[in-house]
């Protein structure tokens, strides 16, 4: 009933700069929190920045200051707008929402993670 797709993620030099999207879809009424996570080969899933439908952000101290979370709440879409990337921030890039959402003749809350996008920066 709901569905997150993640997009723009691929190969960059270090020091590049991605701009990854999220759409939500489905039967939604509402959304709460957009967030993004990344989880590199033999690490585990991590958060990169949480974001509230209010606006309110919380970046992982290793990328403030290079990494910003952008919503269009209309759209139910986040960006995550990554510059002067890193090697060590190849990973794999993740959406998580919690989704308000209307099926079954009621309403629901779901939290959902999209496929996951890969984003690599070359050395």
């Amino acid at each position: 009933q709901v569905q997150l797709v993640e997009s723009g993620g691929g190969v960059v030099q270090a020091g590049g700069s991605l701009r990854l999207s999220c759409a939500a879809s489905g039967s939604i009424m509402s959304i709460n929190n957009m967030d993004w996570y990344r989880q590199a080969p033999g690490k585990e899933r991590e958060v990169v920045v949480a974001s509230t439908k209010d606006g309110v952000t919380n970046y992982a101290d290793s990328v403030k200051g290079r990494f910003t979370i952008s919503r269009d709440n209309a759209k139910n879409t986040v960006y995550l707008q990554m510059n002067s990337l890193k090697p060590e921030e190849t990973a794999v890039y993740y959406c998580n929402a919690d989704v308000r959402y209307y099926s079954g003749g009621r309403f629901r809350t779901v939290n959902s993670w999209g496929q996951g996008t890969q984003v690599t920066v070359s050395s």
